[in-house]
């Protein structure tokens, strides 16, 4: 079977309060879908469901062929939230090297090594190259941002989760945020990535939330 992330009847609440209900969604390898909608309709929250950082209320997430069944979904995917998940006073480079042992739950020498290898690229993927030394503190939000993305490079996840990826970017940067994406899904990634800005993401599915209204 090839690979593919299914999603059937997933729904989620804030509280006692509904955010969104029965989103089902097919992703095939090299797959793609843009979440858009109004601030406060479930993007992020949904997003956050998807990887397991929020209950669901109803529905099911399953990775599809390709992977270890007994693997969970959350261990298949990279999450890139509104938040850097980087720390100040660490080099950027550390903070990268984290991520990849992290992700990859290694730290043997030979894999120490690869990872080290894999900062580098990632750098110079986000324009960021002979930056590594730096703390993560000392660069500009738009740097800050890249950074961030350079998480989804260090180590091989098939889905990326991307909330706002293009928050504080320029306009370069946000290309270069599409070109990321084009070269994941070149390789059989699937990416859902929830946004206010137009992306050039071609033949990507589209997805708008449209929320829940309160009671008065």
């Amino acid at each position: 079977m090839p690979f593919r992330l299914r999603v059937d009847g997933l729904g989620a609440s804030r509280g006692e309060d509904p955010i969104f209900r029965e989103i089902s969604l097919l992703l095939e390898a090299g797959g793609a879908l843009l979440v858009t909608g109004r601030n406060g309709t479930g993007k992020s929250t949904f997003l956050r469901t998807l990887a397991g950082l929020h209950p669901a209320d109803s529905g099911t997430i399953l990775i599809e062929g390709g992977t270890d069944p007994t693997v969970p979904v959350r261990e298949s995917l990279h999450y890139l939230g509104h938040r850097n998940a980087m720390k100040r006073d660490l080099t950027v480079a550390e903070n990268l090297l984290f991520w990849s042992r992290f992700t990859q739950a290694t730290d043997e020498v030979a894999e120490r090594i690869d990872a080290t290898g894999k900062t580098v690229q990632a750098l110079e993927a986000v324009g960021l190259g002979g930056l590594g030394g730096l703390p993560f503190g000392y660069l500009s939000a738009g740097q800050q941002r890249r950074a961030a993305l350079a998480r989804l490079l260090v180590a091989h996840r098939p889905v990326w989760l991307m909330d706002e990826p293009t928050a504080a970017l320029d306009t370069a940067s946000e290309r270069m945020v599409e070109a990321l994406i084009a070269g994941h899904r070149a390789t059989g990634g699937i990416v859902i990535a929830a946004t206010h800005q137009a992306l050039d993401v071609p033949g990507a599915q589209m997805l708008t939330m449209a929320g829940f209204a309160v009671p008065a």
